[in-house]
């Protein structure tokens, strides 16, 4: 794809989340798009988003277990960026109105000390560059109707990223067993799913890796206070208004959530 190309498909999912409305998939109408092209075009979404005041805080990885990637027919990860206006704070009420499909998803934050450079970098490499992890929620939301995507459509559309809530109880990832650890997901006060650590890609800290990895062989970073999403450990929750969402997570803490109104779509 051509820069042109490149910066109208970017100027368009800036316009949907902008307008709270959703596109044809990029892969129904250009089934020459390479993943390349998809990240070139997220990267023009975010700098239109960050020309109007935005920063960038973080990074994400996204459809790394069985069950999200079930869900969505995707399975490889994708990845895309953070920004300052996606943050909630733990037990805060997210108005369903500013999103436009939403779904939910519980995981590990990992928030760093040192910056990571990838390509080479390692678990190992990631435990140590991190300062704590957090109990989260992700909130992914698509710009791309129906959900109907391919690996090139949830990259493009920047890893599909919504919001995220962090929650307040920091662990030292030295100290608790992040890979089994295990994490139960309530929906209104009843069970919803259970996961652990291993369940992405057998380690939160791989998942990190990986992504450290894939973002360094294309420029990108990991910098010193960077939050970085390492993928839901729960299925999907779908979320309406009056839902109340709380994750635990085992010897770490809690982090909660809850929606009014009623989403776009």
């Amino acid at each position: 794809m051509n820069e042109e190309l490149i910066n109208q498909c970017g100027d368009e999912l800036y316009t949907a989340w902008l307008e709270r409305k959703t596109l044809a998939p990029l892969t129904e109408r250009y089934p020459e798009i390479e993943l390349e092209d998809a990240y070139r075009i997220a990267l023009r979404y975010i700098d239109r988003r960050v020309q109007t005041g935005e920063t960038i805080v973080g990074k994400k990885i996204g459809v790394t277990s069985k069950p999200v990637q079930d869900f969505l027919g995707v399975y490889q990860p994708d990845f895309g960026q953070l920004t300052s206006g996606m943050v909630y704070e733990d037990g805060a009420t997210i108005d369903l109105g500013t999103l436009i499909q939403p779904k939910a998803e519980a995981e590990l934050a990992f928030v760093l000390k040192e910056d990571l450079t990838g390509p080479g970098i390692t678990a190992m490499d990631v435990i140590r560059a991190t300062d704590y992890v957090v109990p989260c929620f992700e909130i992914v939301d698509s710009r791309i109707t129906d959900w109907k995507i391919k690996i090139e459509d949830t990259v493009a559309d920047n890893a599909s990223c919504g919001v995220y809530v962090l929650g307040k109880t920091k662990g030292d990832p030295r100290k608790l067993d992040i890979t089994l650890a295990g994490m139960v997901l309530e929906k209104n006060g009843e069970l919803f799913s259970t996961g652990v650590g291993a369940a992405v890609q057998g380690s939160p800290a791989n998942a990190v890796a990986w992504l450290a990895n894939t973002l360094g062989e294309l420029g990108i970073p990991f910098k010193a206070g960077e939050v970085i999403l390492s993928g839901s450990q729960s299925a999907l929750v779908p979320v309406t208004g009056g839902d109340e969402l709380v994750c635990h997570v085992g010897g770490l803490g809690s982090c909660s959530i809850k929606f009014s109104g009623r989403s776009a779509v």
